[in-house]
């Protein structure tokens, strides 16, 4: 028996039949695909108002950044913020500052509290006193007079020499006007001493208390 005629003839019929099933052959350009017509393309919208992908027959639409940030967010999560969120900063409060102004009225009498506070050095005034000169009689005092039982003056500790002073005795009601001569007292409290001789026309030659005032 033979077997190389039939092998043979079996693979004759299995060409035939790919023949008979293979379609009319194309020839297609390099890098097109079937079907590519504008048509067969549909718009990928991104967001629906703004965006779109361009086809070959439009030209291509600007992508607003702003509207395609929640786009890729998994579901069921929150979604991200378009625009940045700025907390808001309450306003300070504003304080108004109101200076009181002062009134001519005020200055007047401010004017005139200075005016009497300047005449009050007329009105008596009470303080303690001692007298002084027996024993130092000869001596110089410190305004360069000579103290003697006739010298009219007084003693203070800071007055100017020769300032005039006016001495009143409440007892008598005596007055006599004097200048400072010399300095003292110093005994604590004491704010003036008297000369003999003017202690004696007061008719106050001792220590207490005498009215005085700066004419």
């Amino acid at each position: 028996m033979r077997t190389r005629p039939i092998g043979g003839f079996a693979a004759l019929i299995a060409v035939l039949a790919l023949v008979a099933l293979a379609g009319p052959a194309q020839t297609r350009t390099p890098g097109t695909a079937a079907g590519s017509a504008p048509a067969a393309f549909t718009p990928l919208v991104i967001d629906g108002s703004r965006a779109a992908v361009a086809t070959d027959s439009a030209p291509a639409t600007p992508i607003d950044p702003a509207a395609v940030i929640t786009v890729l967010v998994d579901p069921g999560v929150a979604a991200v913020p378009t625009r940045l969120q700025v907390p808001a900063v309450p306003a300070a409060p504003v304080t108004v500052v109101r200076k009181a102004a002062i009134r001519p009225a005020a200055i007047a009498k401010t004017s005139r509290s200075s005016v009497t506070s300047s005449s009050s050095s007329g009105s008596w005034r009470n303080a303690e006193y001692s007298w002084y000169g027996p024993g130092l009689y000869g001596n110089g005092t410190a305004c360069g007079q000579t103290l003697t039982r006739s010298l009219v003056g007084v003693a203070h500790k800071s007055l100017p020499c020769g300032t005039r002073v006016t001495f009143r005795n409440p007892a008598n009601g005596r007055t006599i006007t004097v200048r400072v001569v010399d300095r003292g007292p110093y005994v604590s409290g004491r704010t003036w001493d008297l000369t003999s001789a003017t202690c004696a026309a007061l008719n106050a030659c001792h220590t207490g208390r005498i009215q005085w005032r700066l004419p």
